[in-house]
């Protein structure tokens, strides 16, 4: 299993950008897809960026081009650098982690709320 807190989240105008940051409770390096998703209120969560240890990315049709996701394993972190923020883009983050057939972890989530 690992550990996962997310920490970052807030308010910001449209147009702005917010950091969100990842701490994982062990090294990265041994995850196999480590990533954020993302919840609106009365929606389904769904992807927003997610990096696998071999480095490929993945992000939703929405963010690209606006958010960057990122890591340090040196410190365990993975980070989201969001961008260009839309109203659209409220909801709850949640930073993820999958290890192939042991664990798939979910952090507690941080609020994201953008005002147009």
């Amino acid at each position: 299993q690992v550990q996962l807190v997310e920490s970052g989240g807030g308010l910001a105008q449209a147009g702005g950008s917010l950091r969100l940051s990842c701490s994982a409770s062990r090294s990265i390096l041994s995850i196999n897809v480590i990533g954020w998703y993302r919840q609106a209120p009365g929606k389904q969560r769904e992807l927003v960026a997610v990096q696998s240890s071999r480095g490929t990315i993945n992000y939703a049709d929405s963010v690209k081009g606006r958010f960057t996701i990122s890591r340090d394993s040196a410190k365990n972190m993975v980070y989201l650098q969001m961008n260009s923020l839309k109203p659209a883009d409220t909801a709850v983050y949640y930073c993820n982690a999958v290890g192939y057939g042991v664990f798939n972890s979910w952090g507690q989530g941080t609020q994201v709320t953008v005002s147009s």
